[in-house]
């Protein structure tokens, strides 16, 4: 009786399993909800603090992003509740808010510290590798001993300062400075200006911010990678560490993690040093001559000045006079066709040549598919006022080819360089074209737009360091951890 009974039961409960995994995607499993989750399903968002940081949370061209913030939006999205950001804390008040239960999350690449009291942590979510810094002026550091004698800083809490203390136990005569009031960037700019020596920051933190300080230089990577992690309250239950946990592995499982980390932290340099430090000297001693000219041609365009300056600076370094063997002339590089498309009399006048690229980037966008949105409608437009409008619709007809989006700028930026192989212009209308430099142009003017936006952000946002007279001791919060000896 009770075999035929289970043998009765048996579909229907396989039939609920199958219901079940329709109802939740992805082979996931709900949660058990605990008091903490059950309030923020109840209040309708989690509540996140993190950091003003370009590796973190920041407010960009399109609005909110940051690596920590793409994350933390798509948990969100999962739970189905909406996001609340509070971002003005330092790694030590993110904690904190965590603690006493103000934050659901603290999101502020935070290390892993399995000391740190009241709260919990996640699985890992990325490698971070801390780094010596250094000024290029002074004696390359190669090796932990060479830091013995200079003024060194790291930010009190983020993991960095684990390492140096690491280090200190082999050499008890080292000696460094840290805080909790400024940020990596910070750091960065001070070793930038000779007011440190060195500093120990994470490699990816580096690598998103090097090319606006030229005169910093990677050292070597001290000691071992840690672990960035979330941080949520400990006595809050764990339905809310599960949920960060499964996400996180989901992520991780399906190489959305992985394709985060590359877009924000896995980029080529662009520009190599000479080239970053070229531009800027540029930025400084040419810019300011063109800057109303820019910002006069932004207003009746619509596009950011500091695009068109970038896009000016790749054709002609911000020369009115510049001329390429092909005759196309002027800080705009416009050719006679298009000069006189766009009512510009004279291409050697910066002011008209300014305005005459801008009305002319402005047509070139107004002819893409409004299918392309933006930023991709951007980049594409910079392409085609490269390459010519022509050859970007072959490029968007080889991606659509290869099975790719004509409308999306990363599958286009891979078509296009495919126009100098005849196996694949032959197959489109306008033919041949240097397909390659397109991509090249594209990627150059938007690291000039990242430059020309950190230092617009900088002078309006953030306070001027090198207006300090002395700042290592006159004010700036350091604190100094002394040798061990």
């Amino acid at each position: 009786m009770l075999d035929a009974l289970l043998r009765y039961m048996r579909p229907a409960a396989t039939a609920l399993v199958a219901l079940l995994a329709l109802l939740i995607p992805d082979g996931r499993t709900l949660p058990i909800r605990d008091a903490a989750l059950s309030e923020v399903f109840s209040r309708d968002f989690i509540q996140v603090f993190t950091r003003n940081t370009p590796s973190t949370y920041y407010e960009g061209r399109h609005g909110p992003t940051g690596f920590e913030y793409e994350l933390v939006r798509q948990f969100a999205e999962e739970l189905n509740v909406s996001l609340s950001i509070d971002s003005q804390g330092s790694i030590g008040e993110v904690l904190s808010a965590v603690r006493d239960g103000r934050a659901d999350v603290g999101a502020a690449t935070l290390a892993l510290d399995p000391a740190e009291p009241g709260v919990n942590y996640t699985r890992p979510i990325m490698s971070m590798q801390p780094m010596v810094i250094y000024h290029h002026g002074i004696t390359p550091p190669k090796a932990p001993e060479d830091l013995l004698g200079l003024d060194i800083a790291a930010l009190r809490g983020s993991g960095t300062g684990h390492a140096l203390r690491d280090l200190q136990a082999s050499l008890p005569e080292l000696t460094w400075q840290e805080t909790d009031e400024l940020e990596v960037t910070d750091l960065i700019e001070m070793v930038e200006n000779g007011e440190l020596d060195a500093a120990v920051v994470y490699a990816h933190q580096f690598k998103l911010n090097r090319l606006f300080f030229p005169d910093v230089e990677s050292g070597f990577p001290l000691g071992d990678p840690q672990s960035l992690v979330w941080a949520l309250p400990k006595n809050s239950g764990v339905a809310l560490l599960q949920a960060a946990n499964q996400f996180i592995a989901r992520l991780r499982e399906h190489g959305d993690l992985a394709d985060l980390i590359a877009r924000y932290f896995g980029h080529d340099n662009y520009l190599e040093y000479v080239g970053a430090s070229l531009f800027i000297r540029h930025a400084q001693n040419r810019l300011p001559r063109y800057e109303d000219a820019f910002k006069q041609a932004a207003r009746d365009s619509g596009f950011d000045w500091k695009l068109l300056a970038a896009l000016g600076y790749q054709e002609s370094h911000w020369k009115p006079r510049a001329t390429s063997p092909t005759g196309v002339r002027g800080l705009m590089m416009l050719t006679n066709a298009t000069a006189a498309e766009v009512g510009v009399s004279n291409r050697l006048d910066p002011e008209q040549s300014i305005e005459g690229g801008a009305i002319y980037l402005g047509h070139v966008k107004g002819r893409l598919q409004e299918e392309i949105t933006e930023p991709d409608r951007t980049w594409m437009a910079l392409a085609a006022y490269n390459v010519g409008l022509g050859h970007l619709y072959d490029a968007q007809k080889i991606a659509e080819m290869q099975g790719g989006d004509p409308y999306n700028w990363i599958d286009v930026r891979k078509a296009l360089p495919l126009l100098q192989k005849q196996k694949w212009y032959s197959k489109v209308h306008h033919g041949y074209a240097r397909g390659g430099e397109p991509v090249i142009y594209v990627r150059n003017i938007r690291r000039y737009y990242e430059i020309l936006n950190y230092v617009d952000r900088s002078q309006r946002q953030f306070h001027q360091l090198g207006e300090r007279d002395d700042p290592m001791f006159q004010g700036t919060p350091f604190n100094t951890v002394p040798p061990v000896l």
